[in-house]
């Protein structure tokens, strides 16, 4: 079966002013579809064609034969990984069993929140930024480019897409601007519980 791009978790206005429907179509109607379309093309008629996602970014990485493989499958997946981090009315504190274990890891919140913003400002060119569940203890790691955690055993939690396309139409080269309104107005953390229950 063909990989479909899979529907949006909310309408492509729900999170303006913060990030514009302008920006959603572009961002998920061409980039996020385009890699949908590159990553069926590249695998069609081979075995890949019938594993999941995650087999497939988990068997290509690394391999320099299979990139154009790995870059469009790790890309569908954490685009799709994205939108589902983000929520229309978003912001606000993790709570429950997340909570604690941010406090317990990074001492407070706020310490956590400044260093997924250092490392998602600190990028350098595209990539993203992550906090993740590893070995027990939380992270926060950053990717260079289609990048994901899970090649590492790592099982991500919550991510921010710094590609200069997920934020540019809005913030031009303010990228911090876009930063800060992801924590203040656009995170999901109950979908970051959800993710960190699976595993804790």
């Amino acid at each position: 079966m063909a990989f479909e791009l899979p529907s949006l978790p909310y309408a492509e206005d729900a999170l303006a002013p913060h990030i514009s429907a302008n920006t959603i179509s572009f961002h998920y109607g061409k980039h996020h579809a385009g890699y949908v379309k590159k990553l069926n093309a590249a695998v069609e008629g081979t075995d890949m064609a019938s594993k999941s996602l995650e087999d497939i970014i988990k068997a290509t990485a690394g391999d320099a034969s299979k990139t154009g493989v790995f870059n469009n499958a790790a890309q569908v997946w954490n685009h799709t990984f994205y939108w589902q981090s983000m929520k229309p009315g978003g912001g606000g504190k993790p709570t429950g069993k997340l909570a604690q274990k941010i406090d317990e890891v990074f001492g407070s919140y706020d310490k956590l929140v400044e260093e997924l913003k250092t490392a998602a400002a600190g990028q350098f060119g595209s990539g993203w930024a992550w906090l993740v569940a590893d070995g027990g203890s939380l992270k926060v790691v950053k990717t260079l480019n289609a990048e994901n955690p899970i090649t590492s055993g790592q099982t991500p939690l919550l991510t921010i897409d710094v590609w200069e396309h997920a934020y540019y139409l809005d913030y031009q080269n303010a990228r911090p601007s876009y930063l800060d309104k992801y924590f203040s107005n656009l995170v999901n953390w109950d979908f970051a519980g959800q993710n960190y229950a699976a595993v804790a």
